[in-house]
C-alpha cells in the first residue's frame, strides 16, 4: 500500500493504516534501538513506546519522510532510557552481557571453525568498541555505517545541525580505530595492523 495514503489515513485516526506504517519500520526501530541500548528488553520497550509516542504525535507530522520522524522519536527515547540508567547506575547480574545473545554475528554456512571463531571475536571486540562510544557519537555511528543512512538523513533523525554530524561521525570513527588497536592482539589475523 502507498506509504502517503497510509500517513494520511493514519492522520485521520485510522490505526490500521498505523499499524501497517509501524510493520514497515519495526525491524528497523528495534535495530537502531539494540545498538544503542544494548539490551534486548530495554530495545523492545523503546520500540514499543516510540510508536506509542509516534502514534499521540501523529498531528506534529509536517511532511517529508514518515521514516526519518519516526527513527527521531526512536533516538530521542532511546536517549531518555539511557540519561534514566546514568541517573540510576546498578550492576545487576541479569544485565550483564552473556554469549551468543549478545554478539552480533554474521555466519557463514561455508567457514571453517576457525574462520567463524575469528569473525564472532571480530564481531564482539567491534561491538565493545561501539558500546565504549558516548551516546550522541554512537548514534550516528550505528545510523551511518551499521544501517547505511546519509548525512542528511542522519540530521534530520537526530535532530543536529549536518557539521555536528560530521564531526561525530568523524569522532567516532577515530575513537574505533584508537580502541581497536589498543585491543590488535585480539583481532583475528587478517585484521592486525603490520608490524615491522
Amino acid at each position: 500500500m502507498d506509504q502517503d495514503l497510509l500517513i494520511e489515513q493514519s492522520l485521520n485516526g485510522d490505526l490500521n493504516a498505523f499499524n501497517h506504517l509501524i510493520l514497515e519500520y519495526q525491524n528497523l526501530a528495534y535495530s537502531v534501538a539494540y545498538r544503542l541500548l544494548n539490551n534486548t528488553e530495554s530495545s523492545a520497550d523503546a520500540v514499543q513506546d516510540s510508536f506509542i509516542k509516534a502514534y499521540r504525535a501523529l498531528d506534529s507530522f509536517r511532511g517529508g519522510s514518515f521514516k526519518s520522524w519516526l527513527m527521531r522519536i526512536v533516538t530521542n527515547t532511546c536517549y531518555d532510557m539511557l540519561r534514566a540508567q546514568k541517573r540510576r547506575r546498578t550492576d545487576s547480574l541479569d544485565d550483564l552481557p552473556v554469549g551468543e545473545e549478545y554478539a552480533a554475528q554474521l555466519i557463514d554456512p561455508g567457514d571453517s571453525p576457525s574462520e567463524h571463531l575469528e569473525r564472532q571475536e571480530l564481531a564482539e571486540l567491534i561491538e565493545a568498541a561501539i558500546q565504549s562510544l558516548p551516546d550522541e557519537q554512537r548514534t550516528v555511528i550505528v545510523l551511518c555505517d551499521v544501517h547505511g543512512y546519509a548525512y542528511e538523513e542522519i540530521a534530520e533523525m537526530t535532530g543536529v545541525a549536518m557539521g555536528t554530524v560530521k564531526s561525530r561521525i568523524s569522532r567516532a570513527r577515530g575513537r574505533l580505530r584508537e580502541y581497536l588497536s589498543e585491543y590488535s592482539e585480539l583481532l583475528p589475523a587478517p585484521f592486525r595492523p603490520e608490524t615491522e
